[in-house]
């Protein structure tokens, strides 16, 4: 069992900038691709980003695309999320959550531990 705990949300303005963190504690977590979901009010949750276990490689959102960067550091057991030029859509609620099983990285399906989301609030 792996427990996350993200933080770091808040309320910025239109271009801010923003670093989400994601703490995780019990089973280690560095054999666990890790992703960045997130869930807009009255919207299904949608995929942000992901990395795999040894950071070499990442995947985003085209929405994301150029202004999110995902980061880890194992040693730390920490996930982050940074968010540059935030705009009014970017609102949400972000998860952190650990791949749990083979196959895509941008199916949600695909992840099996979930944090409980920190606040990210953009206003125009």
């Amino acid at each position: 069992q792996v427990q996350l705990v993200e933080s770091g949300g808040g309320l910025v303005q239109a271009g801010d900038s923003l670093r989400l963190s994601c703490a995780a504690s019990g089973r280690t977590f560095s054999p666990y691709a890790m992703g960045w979901i997130r869930q807009a009010p009255g919207k299904e949750r949608e995929f942000v980003a992901a990395i795999t276990w040894s950071g070499g490689i990442t995947y985003y959102a085209d929405s994301v695309k150029g202004r999110f960067t995902i980061s880890r550091d194992n040693a730390e057991n920490t996930v982050y999320l940074q968010m540059n030029s935030l705009k009014p859509e970017d609102t949400a609620v972000y998860y952190c959550a650990a791949k749990t099983a083979a196959g895509n990285f941008r199916a949600l399906s695909n992840y099996g531990y979930w944090g409980q989301g920190t606040q990210v609030t953009v206003s125009s």
